[in-house]
């Protein structure tokens, strides 16, 4: 089996709603990879939980399927925006490893 070890970058975007999350998408061809190996182990809606790594900050947290797209989304914390000074429109860099 693959490791459960990504590498990727992606464009930072604000959910426009009463919460103003902050996301970045998946890109399609890993969120197709990550969907085939280890979508049998998806939770509620169809998360899967993932540790990232953006710059020198790790969390845990959960990746999930957009209903359009279904590409991953994965949520960006204030805390984890603000330590790393990310903001809306960004173009960062993250590891994501899945929790199997």
């Amino acid at each position: 089996m693959r490791k459960p070890i990504y590498k990727m970058r992606a464009k930072v975007w604000l959910y426009v709603g009463m919460a103003g999350w902050h996301f970045v998408t998946v890109p399609k061809k890993q969120s197709n990879e990550i969907k085939e190996l280890f979508g049998g182990m998806a939770g509620g809606w169809g998360s899967l939980p993932v540790i990232v790594t953006i710059g020198k900050t790790s969390w845990k947290t959960s990746i999930f399927p957009a209903k359009k797209s279904g590409a991953y989304l994965l949520p960006l914390k204030a805390e984890v925006r603000k330590k790393e000074e990310i903001t809306n429109g960004d173009t960062i860099n993250f590891l994501l490893e899945i929790r199997v």
